[in-house]
């Protein structure tokens, strides 16, 4: 038995006997149970869920009101810093940000063209088995009905409860429902919102954030709302006298530009709010996933309270663990008590355990010019970067942008279709599958790491990717191989095995030879991108 194997059948034991334990609410909220607040506690109970080793889909909705503007990532940081392109949007569209901020941006998003069911039908015929909705990024506003915080979607901005509707869109079609939290960055990463204009016609005039506090909100859209409680107060405020932009960005990337995993040292209650909102968030939605925007967890203690009770919980609902909980950087400590998850990067080797890498066909949040220039990942692109994926145990989270209003675009509409028209046929070969005894071979060599992958190098036809599925071999080409193609790792020997049929899918059978070189095979010149085969034989599983 496999080390994995045997952490599943030991976890599994284990779960008879944790469902059956007392549970309790401690003070803060969160559920009591079996699992200790600790990563020996979290590693030792930890088992990965078979449903979310069968998905290897997944879709994101990466979507709030940062997607007003149009413009991309971290609008709410950078409308706050002048000389930068998001500042001049800003100040062009909106006004200057003393007057208009990034609250008056939230409240702007409409999601007046958003259909959750036909959005949701469309990413499931795409391939995706399970779905996830944004709970609350940087920009603090809870894109839920929030105990905890006021500033929510129920409140501001659409008027709507954005994850429940997804949660029950999702549960309709059948998928697995996810929710991710970003909210312990924010602190830090709304810094810029207490600063000012360095130079120009408004030198020196602070920003909404500074000025504005609850009682300012007389009379106004958002009376009874504390800016303060958005902004998350002033951690690391630009001080006075900088007179160049320059010398700002400087300033900024010293003192709240970096990431940080531990709450404002000024505010202690900030860390208990975020567990309460947390808390709160699982226990109203029940969500199959959690994907934690940290490295491993935030807040030290407090990250793992927050774990240690989404676990609890779902030995509550489940009977066992039956969900997943994703954190960035895993160390060994941690290793084997949540899933890794592996931002816009990759992996160069076939992994123990199960995990995850999650992308975006363009930018997290909504860019208009993706859809001008045509420069989002293709259909092609994804299936590629799927079939890399779950070749090395890993699952894809994939995340389709959406402007503020809730629809998505005529060019994001062409990669779900040339996704759906890919799984007709290929999705046997990715779905329910397991590794093989190797990820794959050929030329292209992918350096491990995250946010690297603008620098891969493009695949080629010689890149092959295996996955097995109910005792059969699976080989993905990357590339278009067209015509004569060896797959090398599978020479005639005693070690590999015989081969007896190869078999295109969505295209009959291969013809092949196999000797001491390998598999050669004679292939279609038009196989369409990633071609997968099917290969039956003896002793090749």
């Amino acid at each position: 038995m496999t080390l994995f194997g045997r952490r599943s059948f030991l976890a599994g034991t284990a779960a008879l006997g944790l469902a059956r334990a007392a549970r309790a609410a401690s003070p803060m909220g969160t559920m009591r149970g079996p699992v200790q607040a600790s990563w020996p506690s979290l590693v030792s109970n930890y088992r990965y869920p078979d449903w979310f080793r069968d998905a290897k889909l997944g879709m994101w909705s990466h979507w709030g009101p940062q997607s007003v503007p149009a413009q991309g990532d971290w609008y709410g940081r950078f409308m706050y810093m002048q000389g930068h392109p998001m500042y001049e949007h800003h100040l062009k569209t909106y006004g200057h940000p003393s007057v208009a901020g990034m609250k008056d941006i939230q409240n702007l998003w409409t999601a007046d063209r958003w259909e959750p069911d036909a959005l949701i039908a469309r990413y499931k015929k795409a391939g995706a088995k399970y779905f996830m909705a944004l709970a609350c990024h940087h920009d603090n506003l809870d894109c839920y009905d929030s105990r905890y915080h006021a500033w929510n979607s129920l409140r501001v901005g659409p008027k709507k409860d954005i994850v429940g509707i997804w949660e029950k869109a999702a549960r309709r079609g059948g998928l697995k429902f996810g929710v991710s939290n970003h909210a312990a960055h924010a602190w830090h990463w709304y810094q810029p919102a207490y600063g000012y204009d360095p130079v120009g016609p408004k030198q020196g005039q602070r920003y909404d954030a500074f000025r504005l506090r609850k009682a300012d909100g007389k009379g106004l859209w958002w009376e009874g709302l504390d800016p303060q409680e958005l902004y998350t107060g002033g951690h690391a405020v630009l001080p006075d006298g900088i007179d160049t932009i320059e010398a700002m960005d400087k300033w900024h990337d010293a003192n709240n530009g970096q990431w940080i995993e531990t709450g404002p040292k000024d505010d202690p209650a900030y860390v208990t709010r975020w567990l309460l909102r947390q808390t709160d968030l699982v226990q109203k939605y029940k969500p199959d996933m959690v994907y934690m925007d940290d490295h491993e967890l935030p807040f030290g203690p407090v990250g793992l309270e927050a774990a240690a009770d989404y676990y609890n919980r779902s030995i509550e609902w489940h009977g066992k663990i039956d969900v997943v909980l994703t954190g960035k950087q895993l160390k060994p400590h941690a290793r084997f008590g949540m899933v890794a998850d592996v931002e816009r990067g990759f992996t160069d080797h076939l992994w123990d355990e199960p995990w995850q890498t999650d992308t975006c066909i363009g930018d997290w949040f909504y860019n208009e010019a993706r859809l001008h220039d045509k420069s989002y990942k293709s259909a092609e692109e994804v299936i590629q970067r799927l079939a890399d994926v779950v070749s090395k145990n890993g699952n894809l989270m994939l995340s389709i942008p959406q402007p503020g209003d809730g629809s998505i675009d005529s060019e994001t509409e062409k990669v779900l279709d040339g996704m759906a028209g890919w799984m007709v046929h290929g999705g046997e070969a990715i779905f329910g599958s397991r590794p093989w005894r190797k990820y794959g071979e050929g030329p292209t060599q992918l350096v491990a790491g995250m946010q690297n992958e603008e620098k891969a190098k493009p695949f080629t036809a010689q890149d092959i990717r295996f996955t097995t599925n109910k005792g059969a071999l699976y080989a993905l080409f990357l590339g278009r191989p067209g015509g004569k193609a060896t797959i090398r790792s599978l020479p005639r020997n005693n070690a590999t095995g015989r081969v007896e049929r190869v078999t295109l899918l969505g295209g009959g059978p291969v013809p092949f030879q196999q000797d001491g070189a390998g598999l050669h095979l004679d292939l279609p010149r038009d196989t369409g991108f990633v071609p997968a085969l099917r290969i039956d034989g003896h002793g090749i599983v």
